[in-house]
């Protein structure tokens, strides 16, 4: 690798990029050099994900030039990318489940022998790479069996694998916890230090002010301006951004908290599976967000899981201090509870399908008629006024889930959950990889669904989200409740204390 430096090593001037009619990227322009992180910052759909295609190879321009080390760069394809001295860490993980850890990491790289893969080789090749990088996985483990975070490590695993000048990051921290982005953030350093240039994608400001030496914003796929971190403030940048300002991240609330006088709508005792979480109870009243934190590994999205159906756990639930015994997603749905689960791409979408059809998948009931048959008048209507209040932007109903931005498709998944009217609407994650304005969209909607009564359980790995929209917070550690914060408890230095397992 090069010496650390501040010389130019990724030039990118006036690069347009055309579909048909449409103008996803105008005159855009990059200037990335040695030892230094550069983050690119817009809104989904500003533009930022072609022009990451572009450097892959994925797409080529349709006008402009790009320059790596001063020598044109055109690549035809990923791999040839990656042969050129640029990698990419995508935030959509590219992996395959079916495989180890080893062999997802060394994937068409294989150490081989005769025309056979040395398995043995492989392993020893790969756990080389695991350790220095610092990360906890197993090489030999299935990526099926791996949590979210888990795969995210693996791919970044993968994509530093590959001897690069310039290292593409897009939300590689999208899915992981405190101390896992620590880990990130280390090999960022160390990159640094060895003279590479990292591009950061990143919709998380604290982040993006701790590690960037210089940010460049962009929108509706035109640049906008290069600053460097210390000239730059959160304000500032959000409001170019977006092109407006933003007084409040968080919203405020439309009513007050309830009291807790108030009857719970859900309440769940002595909540518990084997080998992944034991004795979980607590209660979340009528327009009450009772948020839940904890540490990748706490056991948060397995309680969320097992609340919504999706597989046997013991421990009592009533919902309006009914017992109600919840089997499966269709019970959980007939008895009023949404999940907008953490894995909007696997479990929360049909990506080949209509952005309507993934609207209005979860209420089709409600739209039968006589003998059965949809009333697709009242569907359509009904799909309409979702994508207008959560300001979904698609051309139309028919198109496909998958070929929309992150923020876009996360709001689909909304959208969904907010048609079956829940009376309890788990919401998982509910902004992982979505800007800025996006995220004050959606936080907008919880408070209102909150102020129409509806009972929220927020899960969030970002603290300041936690903090930010609830009324009390669960704090959980390795598969226990800790404590429930509420009043002057809900600040940074107490709940991380708790979801630590440092209990005062």
């Amino acid at each position: 690798m090069a010496d650390a430096g501040t010389d130019t090593v990724l030039q990118i001037s006036n690069v347009t990029k055309t579909f048909g009619t449409v103008t996803a990227l105008k005159d855009m322009r990059l200037n990335v050099r040695r030892g230094r992180v550069h983050t690119l910052l817009g809104e989904n759909g500003a533009g930022k994900s072609t022009l990451m295609k572009i450097l892959a190879g994925v797409y080529q321009p349709s006008s402009g030039d790009i320059r790596l080390d001063d020598q044109p760069y055109q690549p035809a394809n990923p791999q040839d990318a990656a042969r050129l001295g640029l990698t990419i860490v995508f935030q959509e993980l590219s992996l395959c489940n079916n495989l180890t850890v080893a062999e997802n990491i060394l994937a068409t790289r294989e150490p081989s022998f005769a025309g056979f893969i040395n398995d043995r080789a492989l392993e020893t090749k790969a756990r080389a790479i695991v350790k220095e990088l610092g990360l906890p996985i197993d090489v030999s483990d299935k990526v099926g069996d791996l949590s979210i975070a888990q795969r995210q490590l693996v791919e970044i695993a993968k994509g530093l694998s590959i001897d690069a000048r310039v290292v593409v990051l897009d939300e590689p921290t999208s899915s992981l916890s405190d101390s896992e982005a620590e880990i990130l953030f280390g090999i960022v350093e160390r990159l640094k230090a060895q003279g590479v240039a990292v591009i950061y994608i990143s919709h998380r400001m604290e982040e993006i002010m701790r590690l960037s030496d210089d940010i460049t914003v962009v929108r509706d796929g035109c640049y906008i301006t290069t600053r460097q971190r210390e000239e730059a403030t959160i304000e500032e940048l959000i409001a170019l951004m977006v092109g407006r300002t933003m007084d409040e991240i968080y919203p405020q609330r439309e009513t007050p908290a309830p009291e807790a006088s108030v009857a719970p709508m859900l309440s769940v005792e002595g909540l518990g599976r084997e080998d992944e979480f034991e004795n979980i109870s607590f209660d979340v009243r009528p327009g009450e967000i009772l948020g839940f934190f904890g540490l990748v590994g706490s056991g948060r999205s397995e309680v969320m899981n097992a609340l919504f159906g999706m597989k046997l756990s013991t421990g009592t639930v009533r919902l309006n201090g009914e017992t109600v015994k919840i089997n499966s997603a269709v019970s959980a749905i007939e008895h009023g509870i949404g999940f907008v689960t953490e894995n909007r791409k696997e479990e929360g979408l049909v990506l080949s399908q209509s952005v309507e059809s993934n609207i209005s998948m979860a209420a089709l009931q409600s739209f039968a008629g006589k003998f059965g048959f949809l009333r697709r008048k009242d569907e359509r209507r009904s799909a309409n006024a979702e994508v207008a209040r959560l300001s979904i932007k698609t051309a139309s109903l028919e198109t496909t889930a998958g070929s929309l931005s992150g923020g876009n498709q996360q709001k689909i998944v909304l959208a969904k959950w907010l048609l079956t009217k829940p009376k309890v609407l788990i919401l998982d994650e509910p902004t992982r990889g979505v800007d800025v304005g996006a995220k004050f969209e959606i936080y907008k909607i919880i408070r209102q669904l909150a102020a129409e009564g509806t009972a929220i359980l927020l899960i969030s790995s970002e603290l300041p989200e936690v903090l930010g929209m609830s009324d009390r917070v669960v704090v959980m550690n390795e598969g226990r409740m800790i404590a429930t914060a509420s009043g002057a408890d809900l600040n940074p230095e107490t709940i991380m204390t708790f979801a630590t397992g440092h209990q005062s």
